[in-house]
C-alpha cells in the first residue's frame, strides 16, 4: 500500500514538473523573440546614428543567441565597411553568404572585393548576386565595372546595356554613352546621348566611374 502511494505522488510530481515545463515553454520563445527584436532595434538606431560600438555589440549578441543568423552577419558586415574594416567585412559577408546565399550579401562582398582591388573575386560575387536578382541595374553596373578593370570590354558593355535597359536614366545612359565613346564607339554613343536629350534628363558632365557606387544594398 506504502509504495502505491508513493508511486502515486511520484507520478505527480512529474505530472506538475511536465506542466510547468510546457508553460515555461511556451513562454520562452515570446520572450526570446522580444529580445531579438529589441536587439535588432538597437542595431538598427545605432548604425542610423553612427553609433557603431552599440550596433556591433547588439549585432554580436544576436549571433550568439543565434550564431546562424545571415542577416545579423550582413548587417555586421555593413558596420565594418563603414568603418573601413574590410578583413572583417569580408568575413562577414562570406560566412551570411555560406549560410543563407543572397543577392545582397554577394553584392556586398563583391564591393569590399573591389574595394580591396581583388576584382577576380568581385566579379565572382557580383556574377552570383545576379544570378539570384538581375533586376537591378546597381548590381549590373558594379559588375561591368569590375569588368573594366579585367579588361573584358564585351562583357562590360553587356552589362551596362542591361542596366540602362533595367533602368533608362541619365546615369545609365551617361555610363554606357562614355564606356561606347572610350572604346572609339562614337556612333553609338551618339546614339545613347540622343536618348538622353529625348528624354530631357540632365546629362550631367562627363565623369567616368572609378569605382561601382558605395551603396550597400
Amino acid at each position: 500500500m506504502y509504495a502505491i502511494i508513493v508511486l502515486l505522488v511520484f507520478a505527480f510530481l512529474v505530472y506538475k514538473h511536465g506542466y510547468r515545463l510546457s508553460q515555461n515553454v511556451s513562454v520562452v520563445p515570446r520572450r526570446f523573440g522580444d529580445r531579438l527584436a529589441k536587439l535588432w532595434e538597437i542595431a538598427h538606431h545605432g548604425m542610423r546614428e553612427n553609433r557603431f560600438l552599440r550596433a556591433e555589440k547588439a549585432l554580436l549578441t544576436i549571433l550568439k543567441i543565434d550564431e546562424k543568423n545571415a542577416a545579423a552577419y550582413n548587417r555586421l558586415g555593413i558596420l565594418y565597411a563603414k568603418q573601413r574594416e574590410y578583413r572583417d567585412a569580408i568575413d562577414c559577408f562570406e560566412i551570411a553568404s555560406s549560410i543563407e546565399p543572397s543577392a545582397s550579401s554577394l553584392h556586398n562582398l563583391g564591393l569590399i572585393y573591389y574595394e580591396t582591388e581583388n576584382y577576380q573575386k568581385a566579379a565572382t560575387a557580383f556574377e552570383q548576386a545576379i544570378k539570384l536578382e538581375d533586376n537591378l541595374a546597381a548590381r549590373h553596373i558594379a559588375y561591368a565595372k569590375v569588368q573594366e578593370k579585367l579588361g573584358n570590354d564585351k562583357l562590360m558593355l553587356q552589362h551596362l546595356e542591361k542596366a540602362a535597359e533595367l533602368e533608362p536614366n541619365a546615369e545609365t545612359y551617361t555610363l554606357l554613352a562614355e564606356s561606347y565613346a572610350s572604346l572609339g564607339m562614337i556612333e553609338e554613343a551618339a546614339t545613347v546621348r540622343k536618348k538622353l536629350n529625348k528624354r530631357s534628363l540632365p546629362a550631367s558632365k562627363s565623369n567616368k566611374i572609378l569605382r561601382p557606387r558605395r551603396v550597400v544594398i
